[in-house]
């Protein structure tokens, strides 16, 4: 009776124990994972026309400058086997619908195998007398990780990618209408050309 007493006293303890230390690990790891999950909204803006960006010559520029205008935004590179033939039809592009509210914003990126390494003096010099852009060259950014800048923020968080939202290489495209809305993402392997029909519907000048 003594033996049969003493064990049924000690199995409250026993069995208090282990839940008391469950209890403390899942109150632990519901602190500790509370901060974790940010809102990732409140870190965007509401609107492209809310972010400012820098030109090639380090000014200003505010977005909200080309309200009304439907953008081609790209990440460009200069020493990408896409080079050549992209900015070649981004020409074609502006040339024919600049006048009717196209605008093609160019960001040079050096994220990609290294493909754009020069300082902005020498990514303008190439632009303009290899290139022979007229479009505006913006300030050489990174597109992907915790140094993106916010208007790719915006973009990836508006328009999702194949196998996640990170930009995957150079010329990756967005398309935003003329109320500031992203409406489309190309991969880079999509030539400028094949998205004249979408923005001839964005422009008004679709057939």
């Amino acid at each position: 009776m003594i033996a049969a007493a003493t064990r049924g006293r000690l199995s409250g303890p026993r069995i208090l124990l282990p839940l008391a230390v469950l209890a403390l690990a899942v109150a632990f790891v519901s602190r500790s994972r509370a901060p974790t999950v940010p809102d990732m909204a409140d870190d965007l803006p509401a609107s492209i026309y809310d972010i400012a960006v820098k030109d090639i010559r380090g000014n200003d520029v505010k977005l909200s400058e080309y309200a009304g205008k439907v953008l081609l935004i790209v990440n460009v590179a200069s020493q990408c086997g896409l080079t050549n033939s992209n900015y070649k039809e981004l020409n074609v592009l502006y040339d024919k619908y600049r006048t009717q509210g196209l605008e093609i914003l160019a960001f040079p990126c050096n994220q990609f195998a290294g493909q754009e390494p020069g300082s902005n003096e020498d990514i303008q010099e190439t632009v303009c007398t290899r290139f022979k852009a007229e479009f505006p060259i913006f300030d050489k950014i990174n597109v992907n990780g915790k140094d993106a800048v916010p208007l790719f923020k915006y973009l990836k968080s508006q328009k999702g990618g194949f196998l996640g939202d990170g930009i995957k290489w150079n010329f990756t495209k967005f398309l935003v209408d003329k109320d500031g809305k992203v409406v489309g993402r190309y991969a880079p392997t999509t030539s400028p050309l094949k998205i004249e029909n979408d923005i001839q519907k964005l422009l008004g000048t679709a057939s």
